[in-house]
């Protein structure tokens, strides 16, 4: 717990003051001034894996427990990357090649791992391990097990063969090589003197699966009712409440004023996330139309090109550009969003031309960008290239819960608060 809160304060301290340069200069750069930073564990590096879904979910359960009073956990992703790489094999052949098969997932794979198989300590099963390394490398897997799931899945087998047990042979060759290259699935393992299963473990967390909901807004369904999301990663064809623009943007400020972090799902194509390397992804308006309050320099901002406007960026604040509901469904509509990189938004922040920012833990390394891996994001890029969030469904400000007919536990809680 010490290691969390020394680096949650180093963040803040750094978001005050890293970009503040000589007075006498003009040009001041980027400075944050952050609103509310919630507790989270270490950042960690995915290094050349397509795992981010399950660092970015992992990091969220850690946070959740760290919220919830349990302590520091560090919990293995490879635990959850190969039971979820074995189900999406099936998947990918009983499909016959129409479900995906590649070394992406979504959030719902870590809480149906949670769910159904548990969970282990990162100690248990550690990235890399397999071949001498602390970092995972998936290249030569992947250039395997893809060959070998498109052989069956779309080759012109008339029966597949299977073991005397039952057992398809093929999906035991496919678990032998993830076994081979991410490690054994342990049945048994010890963890500060106790020992466990997988599923005991999982139950020990104290965290409930079914808490969790995944929330989208798209015009393409129904506001109000659930979907499953049209994203290829999606395959085990999980289902995300639909809620309007506004409203979605309300969760997100809810969850962090309340506690809560919250897991995102984002586009990152876009030239403003370029600049996470310096600490910040931003929304430029280059069409010179400022996004919100910025005052005196209006006609600063609105005499530029896009182009002059795109470089001021990159040096310091600019307006941001404030989509509307059917910008974003146009953006996805026409592939220009789509199913990217997973992360944690954990406080909320500004700089100093007013722009308001979420700050996001990142899993490519403590060594990216200027935050130790983590960098600040602004509502205007969080607005137009959010996929999908993963909250606890507490997390959900009571209106809209009940307008999506989730029980609100803490009204509940308060009522059974005023009883006693």
């Amino acid at each position: 717990m010490k290691k969390v809160f020394l680096f949650l304060g180093a963040v803040a301290i750094c978001a005050s003051s890293v970009f503040a340069q000589d007075e006498k200069k003009e040009d001041e750069g980027y400075k944050f001034d952050t609103v509310k930073v919630l507790p989270i564990t270490s950042v960690k590096d995915q290094n050349n894996a397509g795992t981010c879904w399950s660092y970015s979910t992992i990091a969220f359960l850690e946070a959740e427990l760290l919220r919830m009073g349990k302590g520091e956990y560090d919990l293995s992703e490879m635990y959850v990357v190969e039971k979820t790489y074995n189900d999406r094999a099936a998947a990918a052949v009983r499909t016959h090649g129409d479900v995906s098969f590649s070394q992406g997932g979504a959030f719902n794979d870590v809480l149906y791992c949670l769910k159904h198989y548990g969970m282990v300590p990162d100690e248990v099963m550690p990235a890399g391990a397999m071949y001498g390394d602390t970092l995972s490398n998936h290249t030569e897997l992947s250039a395997l097990t893809d060959a070998m799931v498109a052989a069956v899945a779309k080759g012109k087998l008339k029966k597949l063969q299977t073991s005397p047990d039952g057992e398809p042979l093929w999906q035991k060759a496919i678990a032998a090589v993830h076994e081979t290259y991410l490690g054994k699935l342990p049945e048994k393992f010890y963890y500060n003197g106790a020992q466990y299963t997988p599923e005991s473990f999982g139950k020990s967390l104290g965290l409930n699966p079914d808490d969790y909901v995944s929330i989208t807004s798209y015009t393409h369904h129904p506001f109000y009712e659930k979907f499953v999301l049209e994203i290829q990663d999606n395959w085990r064809w999980g289902l995300s409440w639909n809620l309007p623009l506004d409203e979605m943007m309300e969760v997100f400020d809810y969850a962090i004023d309340n506690g809560y972090t919250v897991a995102w799902g984002a586009d990152v194509s876009e030239p403003g996330f370029r600049y996470t390397r310096k600490g910040f992804a931003v929304l430029p308006a280059t069409d010179g139309k400022a996004a919100g309050k910025v005052g005196s320099d209006q006609a600063k901002w609105s005499g530029m090109s896009a182009t002059e406007i795109a470089d001021e960026a990159a040096k310091h604040p600019t307006p941001q550009r404030w989509v509307t509901q059917a910008e974003r469904q146009q953006a996805y509509d026409n592939w220009e969003t789509t199913d990217d990189h997973g992360m944690l938004i954990f406080g909320k922040a500004k700089d100093q031309m007013g722009n308001e920012y979420y700050m996001v833990k990142n899993s490519w390394g403590k060594y990216n960008g200027e935050f130790g891996g983590n960098f600040f994001c602004s509502k205007a890029f969080v607005r137009y290239k959010t996929m999908n969030i993963v909250v606890h469904k507490d997390a959900i400000p009571a209106h809209i819960k009940a307008k999506l007919g989730i029980e609100d536990n803490n009204a509940n809680n308060t009522k059974k608060g005023k009883k006693k």
